[in-house]
């Protein structure tokens, strides 16, 4: 029957953790829709994509016109007129048009990571709000208690059965507990005031008390493989490289020959003179050093990569230790605590008179500071596989 009530409790809580998770996962749905932050990257990710479209065409034709008039006037006036259009080496269009696409996954990587960045701040305000009424509910329970035994000491102290002292540690104990209580339903305010802004102002509710069962990855290298995958950083410093390769090949393009084409037509008295124009601009010093630029511009772009990827698969490394260390944690405090919970036996010795308030409180609030702990490895567990999950 023990066993059968244990495993019971155990469904419950999952199925708690389970329901919390749920909701968080509607609020962060919630408020990708209504944040206005991401509303304005989005608006500003789409203007970017235009204006990486723009400059990768062909230059603007050259249109000229020229009336001049004869002196003497018996040489009779000339009028000119001419249009060309310059043109670059073909495949500098190849490449400014690659770079304009590259550029363009660039933006929606970007978007991509400041939308991962604020649904994690999100889900870490979920997190202490979880913890937040959680020890809520745990404190509301204390006051009951610490309300019970002022009452009852107050009782005494009005019949004469306990002295001055012990009737102000019992309202002692009630003012503090009252007082945490009252701290912590602050914090609940503005940890709630947090997430309506994030939700774009508009009104959200949280009551969730049970943090979800914590998994981890057991294989962490192949896990990692996936995250690295998914970190839009990564992606956007390897699009990076290619642009900038990309750009080496586009300035080699650019130093070669412009060809400039058109028509041409003049008029003067009797004659009628019309044709195409052919020129030829010789790029000799404008682009010097622009290929070897983008040649040491690629290779320092390879070294920032390596060392972002060096950087990040450490970061993850020590989330991953520290959040199997705490899992560890949390389980054995959960299961010693269950073992060790003498609020029961304390009260029984408090009313036989075994032990005296002083005594009663002071080994309640080793009790009381062992849920608080537990507690704040659970928060702490649940905001580290945040970070962890963050890219997954």
């Amino acid at each position: 029957m023990k066993q059968f009530i244990i495993a019971l409790m155990s469904i419950i809580a999952f199925g708690s953790g389970l329901f919390s998770q749920n909701r968080i996962d509607i609020i962060l749905t919630e408020i990708e829709k209504n944040n206005t932050t991401l509303s304005a990257l989005r608006n500003s990710a789409d203007a970017e994509k235009i204006g990486n479209k723009t400059g990768i065409y062909l230059e603007n034709p050259e249109f000229g016109f020229n009336y001049l008039w004869g002196n003497p006037s018996v040489v009779g006036n000339r009028i000119d007129f001419s249009i060309t259009q310059t043109i670059d080496f073909p495949t500098a269009y190849k490449y400014k048009n690659q770079i304009s696409d590259t550029r363009n996954e660039q933006v929606e990587l970007e978007y991509e990571k400041q939308r991962r960045d604020l649904l994690l701040k999100t889900r870490l305000v979920c997190y202490d709000l979880v913890y937040t009424n959680a020890l809520k509910s745990e404190l509301s329970k204390r006051l009951i208690h610490a309300q019970r035994i002022a009452n009852a000491y107050k009782s005494k102290y009005d019949i004469g059965e306990t002295n001055i002292l012990e009737y102000n540690k019992a309202q002692l104990n009630l003012l503090n507990t009252g007082k945490e209580l009252e701290s912590l339903e602050i914090e609940k305010a503005a940890l709630l005031s947090e997430l309506i802004r994030l939700n774009g102002g508009l009104l959200i509710e949280f009551s969730e008390s049970e943090f979800q069962s914590a998994v981890i990855p057991v294989d962490f290298e192949k896990w990692y493989e996936s995250a690295e995958q998914n970190n839009p950083l990564l992606a956007w410093l390897k699009q990076e490289i290619d642009i900038s390769r990309k750009q080496a090949k586009l300035n080699r393009a650019m130093s070669l020959p412009k060809l400039q084409a058109g028509y041409m037509s003049e008029k003067i008295v009797g004659e009628h003179l019309q044709g195409v124009t052919v020129g030829l601009s010789i790029p000799l010093w404008e682009n010097k050093n622009t290929v070897k630029h983008a040649a040491a511009h690629t290779i320092a772009l390879q070294s920032i990569e390596n060392d972002n990827k060096l950087q990040f698969y450490n970061r993850l490394k020590i989330f991953h230790a520290k959040a199997i260390a705490l899992q560890i944690s949390v389980n054995d405090y959960r299961m010693n605590l269950q073992a060790f919970n003498n609020s029961d036996l304390l009260e029984k010795a408090l009313d036989k008179g075994e032990i005296n308030l002083i005594e009663y409180i002071l080994e309640l609030s080793i009790y009381y500071e062992s849920v608080n702990n537990l507690l704040d490895l659970e928060r702490e567990l649940n905001r580290t596989l945040a970070e962890l999950n963050q890219y997954m």
